[in-house]
């Protein structure tokens, strides 16, 4: 049975994912945003191994996310779920001064996949709105462009998309994917959603349990391949970004 740690699981397709895992045996880590949400997790997913805190938004919470997982021991996978969404009217700023959407969606899955201990396996959520994402990284914190929440949100899920294939190329010994959910009813995707709730979490839950196989530079959609936006698979993009999220946070990418 594996240990995975899945961000962002105090509800929604996270803690659905972590239900799955928990119902076929696997021993799961959630992740809360504070304390109040942490418990909503514990009595949401009581059978959780665990409940690691710090807001996503935040580099120095997003560190010692990192530092409590590392404490609590190696995993097999992670999923990285954590997410916010495409309604916000302006662009809000983080303590860090970044852009939220991207510290969030983007930057702290690239922190924590830098300063967890490397396991066999990791997920990335992406969403079908990658695909009109814009892989021009010069504008990541919309200090020149006009806002938009919509856009910010598409180009947040490409850049994580090209963080798994990055992750994938880079790491040949850890089988990294990408996943699109589908548009699901939850909280950010809405009550009007057209898309199957549970089935948007099956994938990952699939991924991370090893049930994939070797699988690993992959885009998927319940469990199907699926051919994601060119530039995902663009070593340029690829480096730029890897290289643009170690000058933010610091923190180079490990070697192989």
């Amino acid at each position: 049975m594996a240990r995975v740690l899945v961000t962002g699981s105090s509800d929604g397709l996270g803690l659905l994912a972590a239900r799955l895992l928990a119902e076929q045996g696997h021993r799961v880590t959630l992740h809360a945003r504070n304390d109040r949400r942490r418990d909503d997790a514990e009595r949401a997913l009581p059978e959780a191994e665990a409940v690691v805190v710090g807001d996503l938004s935040s580099l120095a919470e997003t560190r010692d996310v990192a530092a409590q997982a590392n404490g609590l021991g190696r995993y097999d996978a992670v999923i990285h779920n954590a997410a916010v969404g495409y309604q916000e009217q302006r662009r809000a700023q983080t303590e860090d001064g970044l852009a939220q959407v991207f510290a969030v969606n983007v930057l702290s899955a690239y922190l924590l996949t830098a300063l967890v201990q490397r396991p066999d396996r990791l997920v990335y959520l992406g969403s079908g709105m990658h695909r009109g994402g814009d892989p021009d990284l010069s504008d990541l914190q919309w200090e020149r462009k006009r806002w938009n929440g919509s856009q910010a949100y598409a180009d947040s899920k490409l850049l994580d998309v090209v963080l798994a294939l990055a992750v994938a190329r880079r790491w040949p010994q850890v089988r990294s994917n990408a996943v699109d959910p589908g548009w699901v009813p939850t909280r950010m995707g809405g009550r009007g959603a057209p898309d199957d709730l549970r089935l948007g979490a099956v994938t990952q839950a699939w991924l991370a349990a090893g049930g994939s196989g070797e699988l690993t530079g992959a885009y998927l959609h319940h469990q199907r391949r699926q051919q994601p936006h060119p530039a995902a698979s663009d070593e340029r993009v690829q480096e730029e970004l890897l290289a643009r999220c170690a000058q933010l946070t610091g923190v180079e990418l490990p070697a192989p």
